[in-house]
C-alpha cells in the first residue's frame, strides 16, 4: 500500500491512462456522433474528464458484436476463459493503487474503502476462474430403465450487464466474471456517473487475453435510448441489472417481450437488530461497519436500527459517540473516514429524509445538516424516537443516516423487520445463538448477518427476496445466472 501522498500530478497521470472512449469490437473508438459527458468529482464539483457518449446506433453495434462473437467464444475451452479470468484478477491486484485512486475520484469513497472494494471486486474474477471448468451435467436412466437422461449447460448467450455508481469495480466483475466463465459474450453500461473505472477494468480484461468482441463498453447518459432497443432485440438474451427496485419493475416488464433471463439485485431498508443480552462493543462495530461503508450509499447499508430497550441508551450513546468521530473529508486526503454523496441531488434525498423526520417528531442526536462545499458532503446524522410513519424507515436512505425505533419483544422485532416491501439484508446481534437461527428464518430476506455488519462475499450467494429482486450473484450460484439447462433423451442403449 502506498503511502504517497496524491497530488494533483498523479491525479492527472492516472486519468490520462484512462481510457475514455467506447470499448465496440476490436478496440476503443468514438461515439457514433462523437458527443461526450463530463465526469464530475463530487468532493470538488469540478470535471475530472470528458467520456464518449454513446448513442442507440453504437448499442446497435455492440449487439450485432456480441451476436456474432457468441458462438466462437462459446465454444472456448472453459479452462482457457479461466485463465484469463485468473490473469486479470492478478493486473487488477496489481494495480491495486490504480483503481483505487480513480474510484476515489469519480465516486467519492476514501482511499481506504476504495483499495478495499479493489481485494473484493477482484476476488469475483479469481472466484469465477475457479469455476469455469466446474460447469457440469448428469448423465442417468431414466426411472423406466428405457432410456437414457442427459442433461447439459450451457451459456445463455448475449448479455447486458447495467450496473451503478457506487461500488463501480464490484458491481462489474461481479457480474462479467461468471459471464465470462460461463462463455457469454456481454454489453456493459456503467453508470454515468462513475464510468471510469468500468473503462480501465476493460481494458484490463483485453490485456489479460479477452478476445475482441466479447466485451463491449457503452457510457452513455442516455441509458434508456441506448439499452431500451436492445432490450426487445431477439439477439439479446439475458439481462442483469444492479440499481433501483422502480428502474428494476421497469425493466423487468420490458424484458418481458423476448422472455429474456433476467437477474435484478435491487433495492434494500435493512433493518439492524440489536438485542439486550448483544455484546455491546461488537454491536457498535457491526452497526458502523453495517451503516458507514461506502458513506451509507450502498444497497445493503443498514437502513433502520431495531434496538432492545434494556440496551438502548447505551448502545445509542457508544454508537452516536464513533458517528461524532468520523471525520468528513476528499477521499484522497489521508484522514478522510468518509467522502462526499456522489452528487448534489443525492444529498438533497438524503437531507429531506432527515427533515422529514424531524418534522414526524424524530429527535435528531447528530448531525442533520449538509456541509460547506465545495463538494456534496453531508454530516453523520443520528435520529432517535424516530415515528412508525416516518418515511425515512420505508425508503432507502442512501446515506450517513442512522434512524433508530426501540422495541421490547422478539416478535416485535421481527414484526417491524418485515414492515418492508424489501428484503436484502438483515443484521443481527445476540448471545443467544437459538434466538439468531429462529430469526434467521423469521426475517425476510436474502442474506443475514449474525453477529456481524458484514456479510458480502463472492464465494457467498448475494441477492434477495420481495422487491429487493431476482436471482443471485456470487458463490455457486452465480454462474447459473449465465447458464441454461439442455436436455438431450436417449434411445436405450441396450435395444436391440
Amino acid at each position: 500500500m502506498t503511502t504517497t501522498p496524491i497530488t494533483p500530478e498523479i491525479e492527472r497521470s492516472l486519468l490520462a491512462r484512462v481510457p475514455t472512449q467506447i470499448l465496440l469490437g476490436s478496440g476503443w473508438v468514438d461515439s457514433a456522433d462523437s458527443s461526450t459527458f463530463d465526469v464530475i468529482d463530487p468532493s470538488t464539483g469540478e470535471v475530472l474528464v470528458a467520456v464518449a457518449d454513446a448513442r442507440p446506433a453504437d448499442g446497435e453495434l455492440a449487439l450485432a458484436t456480441a451476436h456474432a462473437s457468441q458462438a466462437s467464444w462459446a465454444a472456448t475451452a472453459p479452462r482457457h476463459r479461466a485463465e484469463i479470468l485468473r490473469r486479470a484478477f492478478e493486473l487488477v491486484t496489481a494495480r491495486t493503487e490504480d483503481f483505487a485512486l480513480l474510484m476515489t475520484l469519480e465516486m467519492g469513497k476514501p482511499l481506504a474503502e476504495s483499495r478495499g472494494e479493489v481485494a473484493y471486486g477482484a476476488e469475483f474474477l479469481r472466484w469465477f476462474s475457479e469455476e469455469a471448468p466446474r460447469i457440469s451435467g448428469r448423465y442417468s436412466t431414466a426411472p423406466d430403465g428405457k432410456n437414457r437422461l442427459l442433461v447439459l449447460k450451457r451459456p445463455v448467450g448475449p448479455s447486458l450487464l447495467i450496473t451503478p455508481w457506487n461500488f463501480p469495480l464490484a458491481m462489474a466483475t461481479r457480474k462479467i466474471a461468471p459471464a465470462i466463465a460461463a462463455g457469454c459474450t456481454m454489453i456493459l453500461k456503467p453508470a454515468a456517473l462513475t464510468p471510469l473505472t468500468a473503462l480501465l477494468l476493460a481494458e484490463t480484461l483485453r490485456e489479460a487475453g479477452l478476445p475482441d468482441g466479447v466485451l463491449c463498453v457503452l457510457p452513455t447518459t442516455s441509458a434508456g435510448a441506448v439499452t431500451g432497443p436492445l432490450i426487445t432485440d431477439p439477439r439479446l438474451r439475458k439481462l442483469s441489472f444492479t440499481g433501483s427496485t422502480e428502474v428494476g419493475r421497469r425493466l423487468i416488464a420490458d424484458s418481458a417481450h423476448q422472455v429474456l433471463r433476467v437477474s435484478m439485485e435491487l433495492g434494500g431498508n435493512a433493518p439492524f437488530i440489536v438485542f439486550d443480552d448483544a455484546d455491546l462493543d461488537s454491536a457498535v462495530d457491526g452497526a458502523i461497519a453495517a451503516k458507514m461503508r461506502n458513506g451509507g450509499e450502498a444497497c445493503v447499508a443498514a437502513n433502520r436500527f431495531l434496538v432492545q430497550r434494556g440496551i438502548s441508551k447505551a448502545f445509542v450513546d457508544a454508537f452516536t459517540a464513533r458517528m461524532a468521530a468520523i471525520t468528513v473529508a476528499r477521499g484522497t486526503e489521508p484522514e478522510s473516514a468518509m467522502g462526499p454523496l456522489v452528487d448534489e441531488a443525492t444529498r438533497q434525498k438524503v437531507a429531506a429524509l432527515v427533515q422529514g423526520a424531524v418534522e414526524d417528531g424524530a429527535v435528531l442526536s447528530l448531525g442533520g445538516h449538509p456541509l460547506a462545499g465545495p463538494g456534496y458532503f453531508y454530516e453523520p446524522t443520528v435520529l432517535t424516537d424516530v415515528p412508525a410513519n416516518a418515511r425515512i424507515l420505508t425508503e432507502e436512505i442512501f446515506g450517513p443516516v442512522a434512524p433508530i425505533v426501540i422495541f421490547d419483544s422478539e416478535d416485535e422485532a421481527v414484526e417491524l423487520a418485515n414492515a418492508t416491501e424489501f428484503g436484502l439484508v438483515a443484521f443481527m446481534f445476540t448471545r443467544d445463538l437459538n434466538r439468531g437461527l429462529r430469526l434467521s428464518e423469521r426475517i425476510d430476506s436474502g442474506m443475514f448477518g449474525l453477529n456481524a455488519g458484514v456479510v458480502s462475499n463472492p464465494a457467498a450467494p448475494f441477492g434477495g427476496v420481495k422487491q429487493s429482486g431476482l436471482g443471485r450473484e456470487g458463490g455457486l450460484e452465480g454462474i447459473d445466472e449465465y447458464l441454461e439447462t439442455r436436455y438431450v433423451g436417449i434411445a436405450d442403449p441396450f435395444r436391440d
